[in-house]
């Protein structure tokens, strides 16, 4: 799963490199991104041909779920059950979106201790994470909240040192297809939803306190001195 991520780049940028029109609130720099808050998303509309980034909440609330909570199970999509299971199909069907990031945090697990690594593209460029949305109506107040998830699937050979999954990061001459601007048959769009390229990638271990979501400051990315993947391996006594 993907439970942390980044962005640093203004919203004025990524509208820019996405080519997208901003709209919504705008949303501040965050450094240490947990499920549960507003995040930037692009959409595209088919009627007025028009991308737009746009804030959504992270953690995807289905059509036909009767309690808001259950964002909280939704927060990621696997890239093999994505259009299959009855929370995600239909918005992979009709509701997809890219979700902007500069990079995203991974742990490494050795006995107890879990130690975080922030894991970005090599030319620290933002990047597209593959993402679904939906709709839903709070039955109490009748107000509509917009939601998403991102899509995982199995690491590619540098985040597979620490970690078993990753988020699905699409090259740029894939957004269009992604997000629907070009016709591509469904078992196309589950072909996209592959691990980017390893050689592409680039990751470096991080200060624990990024694991306190509350934490969020630009020092959260600097480097650690020591590489717990240069450790030996712990041995029971």
């Amino acid at each position: 799963m993907c439970g942390r991520f980044f962005r640093r780049s203004p919203r004025e940028e990524l509208a820019a490199a996405f080519r997208a029109s901003a709209k919504g609130e705008d949303l501040p720099a965050a450094f240490n991104i947990p499920p549960g808050q507003a995040i930037l998303a692009v959409r595209f509309n088919p009627k007025t041909k028009e991308r737009t980034l746009e804030p959504l909440h992270w953690g995807l609330v289905p059509h036909f779920a009767t309690d808001r909570k259950i964002a909280f199970k939704c927060t990621n999509a696997r890239a093999e059950t994505v259009d299959t299971l009855p929370s995600f199909r239909g918005a992979f069907a009709k509701r997809r979106c890219l979700i902007p990031a500069d990079g995203f945090f991974e742990w490494l697990t050795r006995g107890k201790k879990k130690h975080p690594y922030a894991i970005t593209r090599n030319d620290h460029q933002p990047f597209g994470i593959a993402g679904v949305w939906e709709n839903w109506q709070e039955p109490a107040t009748g107000e509509w909240l917009r939601t998403c998830a991102m899509i995982t699937t199995s690491a590619n050979a540098l985040v597979a040192k620490i970690h078993d999954r990753m988020p699905v990061i699409l090259e740029p001459t894939e957004y269009a297809q992604w997000l629907g601007e070009e016709a591509l048959p469904l078992h196309g769009l589950k072909q996209l939803l592959r691990p980017i390229r390893a050689e592409l990638m680039t990751m470096w271990p991080v200060h624990p306190q990024m694991n306190t979501p509350a934490f969020d400051d630009v020092s959260l990315l600097d480097p650690l001195p020591e590489d717990p993947l240069t450790e030996p391996p712990l041995t029971s006594s």
